[in-house]
């Protein structure tokens, strides 16, 4: 996404707290595989960075954060070695990972934890080896020393307002459903906290689900159990904590012939397609590259012995083991039919083309993606 390093996009929001380049891992990488430029595994004095990421199923971690994350080390540090995993959402492989990324020397650490609490062991094992751990978008327990991501609060409320202003005057027509994240991902609870906090009191909650994984198709098969239970003409809307999730519910949806309003987050292309056709509602366009490029300036600075720079961590988070945390967080933009070109086309996330193959040409046409 072309956008600057700071904030790209205002949205109202206070924070209250104290590309394009598409990679897809083999089964190697995905268990520990190395991208270096001219340094080796022992190469002389070069900075070792690990950077561990939670699953596959959600599209965005192979397609973006894990390319434009090496891609700004590189930049920020040509002989940086970086060493790479992705958990495949197994929070003991994790584990197992961060051990691997201290066996080999690595001096800090980006983790996107799988489960922010079974990963606290790890960091405090880190931290003990003064390993310096950065939380990657989601807020890992133990003693961190810096974190970025979104204001998760707000995502989840944005995603809420955006619900109860589709559902609009159906609102005391029937129920909505909610499907909520994973249990262990803590930004789960945050986004779950933010929408409750715009839905309660306007709309009525028939069924509500939290979702191990954030799989589709437990989120499709939940979708489908809440429409029975309250009977599909009383569905007046469906509250989804992601884009992928969306599409499993969207599934549902169709085939309980229901066209009710639908949230979603991540910007998925898939769900910008559904935003287009009008079978998705909204989702959350969090930029990448703000993020991606904070977690790389932390992890070099951190790597060449220096403290973050002030203006990258303004902000300071709590985590759920206690530890005060220096952190950036980045506001988030709610994505509709009426911003997708100045969005994520105008930022380069996708083209046009990618968004308006032939079975979404007349859809595109009508929104004036040409």
């Amino acid at each position: 996404m072309s956008i600057g390093l700071r904030r790209v996009v205002a949205v109202a929001a206070v924070v209250t707290v104290g590309m394009g380049l598409a990679s897809c891992s083999s089964a190697k990488e995905s268990s520990g595989g190395t991208s270096s430029g001219s340094a080796t595994a022992s190469g002389g004095g070069a900075i070792k960075i690990g950077l561990l990421l939670p699953e596959t199923k959600t599209t965005r971690y192979e397609q973006f954060d894990r390319p434009l994350i090496e891609q700004k080390i590189k930049e920020l540090a040509p002989n940086a070695q970086i060493d790479y995993y992705n958990a495949n959402e197994n929070a003991t492989t994790q584990q197992t990972q961060v051990d691997t990324a201290l066996t080999k020397g690595d001096k800090v650490l980006i983790l996107d934890a799988v489960d922010s609490k079974s990963i606290q062991s790890s960091v405090q094992k880190a931290h003990d080896a003064g390993v310096k751990v950065i939380a990657y978008d989601r807020l890992a327990q133990g003693p961190v020393d810096s974190y970025v991501s979104f204001d998760n609060k707000k995502v989840g409320e944005l995603q809420g307002q955006a619900l109860v202003a589709a559902v609009g005057d159906k609102a005391n027509a029937g129920s909505i459903i909610m499907i909520n994240g994973s249990p262990t991902d803590p930004n789960a609870a945050d986004f779950k906290a933010g929408a409750h906090s715009a839905i309660d009191g306007k709309l009525k909650i028939g069924k509500e689900y939290d979702t191990p994984n954030w799989d589709p198709n437990n989120a499709n098969q939940e979708a489908s159990a809440a429409i029975t239970a309250i009977g599909a003409p009383n569905v007046v809307g469906v509250y989804s904590a992601n884009d992928g999730m969306a599409a499993g519910i969207a599934t549902a949806l169709k085939a309980a012939g229901l066209s009710v309003p639908l949230t979603g987050q991540d910007a998925q292309l898939d769900a910008v397609q559904r935003i287009l056709l009008g079978t998705q509602t909204m989702s959350i366009y969090k930029p990448f590259k703000p993020e991606t490029d904070a977690a790389a300036r932390m992890a070099v600075a951190f790597a060449e012995g220096k403290t973050p720079e002030p203006e990258l961590v303004p902000v300071t988070v709590t985590n759920g083991s206690g530890n005060k945390v220096p952190a950036d967080l980045i506001t988030p933009v709610v994505l509709t039919k009426d911003n997708i070109k100045t969005t994520v086309v105008a930022d380069g996330l996708y083209t046009v083309p990618q968004i308006c193959t032939p079975d979404y040409a007349a859809a595109c046409a009508q929104a004036g993606l040409t």
